[in-house]
């Protein structure tokens, strides 16, 4: 199917799962992954109205940055090394993968302005997966406060790539409580209002679930 007719199908989607639980559809921000795609697939997709791309790789990034006519909002999603932080730093939005303090402050060090950033959370507990333990969450973003430069607006996970709802239901709603908790305290540093969940196999569930950025590769660009 053509990009046009996936972002078509995907927006009435996000519209339905809005409707559902009674949220604005205006709320949620569609991230175009574009890590397995080219150039000219990732221009068309800024061409068709997609503002927002995420790459998880930062050579994937600085390629297409450099190579798009029009430069779109972009989101770093993967795993971030710390000796890589100095070369995204200028051009990225969001960094949706913050998971220690070594990276944290090695964003502080680097950034000429508060950053905005994701705490990754492992909430389905898979060994495979990046992410802080939910427990440790609340002590992690405590210790970030020195580091004036790193802005917690929300929290990011993965679920795992299952069929079953109540699995996925679970993996999306332990991250939305956390986040709930966290901004409760009113941190200047942390607000903490956003969750990035939620990809091409279980967008919809996570907006039911709370998700406020969702991360869409197969299902709205393709795979190659």
């Amino acid at each position: 199917m053509s990009l046009e007719s996936n972002l078509s199908t995907i927006l009435n989607n996000v519209r339905q799962s809005c409707e559902k639980v009674g949220r604005n559809h205006d709320e949620i921000t569609i991230i175009g992954v574009t890590k397995y795609v080219t150039i000219e697939r990732a221009q068309e997709a800024v061409d068709k109205g997609i503002k927002h791309l995420g790459e998880n790789r930062l050579e994937g990034l600085l390629e297409k940055q450099q190579s798009l006519s029009e430069d779109p909002v972009w989101h770093f999603i993967g795993s971030l090394q710390s000796r890589k932080v100095k070369d995204l730093i200028d051009i990225v939005y969001m960094i949706h993968s913050l998971d220690r303090l070594s990276l944290a402050k090695e964003i502080h060090k680097r950034a000429n302005q508060p950053i905005d950033c994701f705490v990754q959370v492992n909430t389905s507990g898979e060994e495979s997966k990046h992410g802080l333990h939910p427990d440790d969450v609340h002590s992690f973003i405590e210790k970030l406060a020195p580091y004036t430069n790193v802005r917690v607006v929300g929290l990011m996970t993965m679920a795992p790539h299952v069929e079953d709802e109540a699995t996925l239901r679970s993996t999306f709603s332990k991250l939305r409580m956390l986040k709930d908790e966290i901004m409760a305290k009113q941190l200047d540093y942390a607000p903490c209002s956003y969750l990035s969940m939620g990809m091409s196999n279980d967008y919809q569930i996570a907006i039911e679930e709370g998700a406020t950025h969702i991360r869409i590769g197969t299902k709205l660009v393709g795979s190659k």
